[in-house]
């Protein structure tokens, strides 16, 4: 069972690292981004990244015991498989990392956590608005 186990890790460690700051649209390519900041998205999130990664039919695995180097505030890192063994990427349309990470960077905004964040937002501050709307103090 170990060696099974052990296995998949030493499988594991040969994939790409991914870390969500890589995609974050509010850091400058000094503190780790690695697309356009036009692409990228803001504040993604591991859990996020792999949902994406699971979309695009890729083999990912999260680390949520890794933190990413120049920030160690930034836990979680997800590593992806873009090549089979025999050199053949896994998703043809996805051939290098940078491609992936303009897609995933593309799918983190329409994931489904965040349309639900999005909605309660919006009706929670269409609520609270209700209550100020009234005026002030009372005058005595």
């Amino acid at each position: 069972m170990d060696g099974g186990g052990g296995d998949l890790r030493s499988t594991i460690k040969k994939w790409n690292v991914l870390y969500p700051v890589y995609l974050n649209s509010k850091k400058t390519v000094a503190e780790g981004r690695r697309i356009a900041a036009s692409k990228a998205c803001p504040d993604p999130t591991c859990i996020e990244i792999a949902d994406c990664c699971s979309h695009l039919k890729i083999p990912h695995a999260i680390e949520l015991d890794k933190a990413y180097p120049r920030d160690f505030f930034q836990v979680g890192r997800v590593r992806v498989q873009l090549k089979k063994d025999d050199g053949s990427p896994v998703n043809p349309a996805i051939k290098t990392k940078k491609q992936l990470m303009i897609q995933i960077a593309e799918l983190v905004p329409k994931h489904h956590g965040r349309t639900k964040k999005q909605e309660s937002a919006l009706s929670s501050s269409a609520g609270g608005s209700s209550k100020n709307t009234k005026g002030g103090k009372k005058k005595k």
